[in-house]
């Protein structure tokens, strides 16, 4: 999801609240705009005809993708998918609500979190090395080892061919 949360304080809030529509939603959860638009055609679809039903839906798309973005829709909780009908919901206002109170509460809080107690299943640390470029020790190793290697197989060669 791709929030930007600058744009819905206070005074840039009060803007948009002028004029809502669609699109400010569906780029909520879609930075692509192809998938930003079917989002919000599938939601204005809902909007106009309060429950939408599959077979309902306009020959705009696909009735799998229909069904993909509606499902999305109910993934995220803005719809819901009751009796073969997809309509809205209302599961965002208090949620929201209790999240900032609890993360404002958290931050005024004294206590400091002990990270290993809390997240005590979590491999700390850095991973070893799988791959990529190596040290420049290493290569300058690796050159000398395949020269060698090189200059002993020469000298073989050419001992036997005479």
């Amino acid at each position: 999801m791709a929030i930007r949360y600058w744009e819905f304080e206070d005074a840039p809030l009060k803007e948009k609240l002028k004029n809502p529509n669609v699109r400010e939603v569906a780029k909520i959860y879609f930075s692509n705009d192809v998938r930003a638009y079917r989002f919000g055609l599938a939601l204005n679809e809902v909007k106009k005809k309060n429950t939408l039903r599959l077979k309902d839906c306009s020959d705009a798309l696909p009735i799998a993708t229909w069904k993909r973005y509606l499902d999305y829709g109910v993934q995220v909780g803005l719809l819901t998918h009751e009796n073969n009908a997809y309509s809205f919901t209302d599961r965002y206002s208090k949620p929201f609500k209790n999240i900032a109170t609890y993360i404002k509460a958290w931050v005024e809080s004294p206590e400091t979190d002990d990270m290993d107690i809390l997240f005590g299943d979590v491999k700390a640390g850095k991973q070893a090395k799988r791959g990529g470029r190596v040290k420049r020790e290493q290569e300058l190793t690796n050159v000398e080892e395949a020269v060698q290697k090189a200059a002993d197989s020469n000298t073989s060669n050419s001992s036997g061919q005479v």
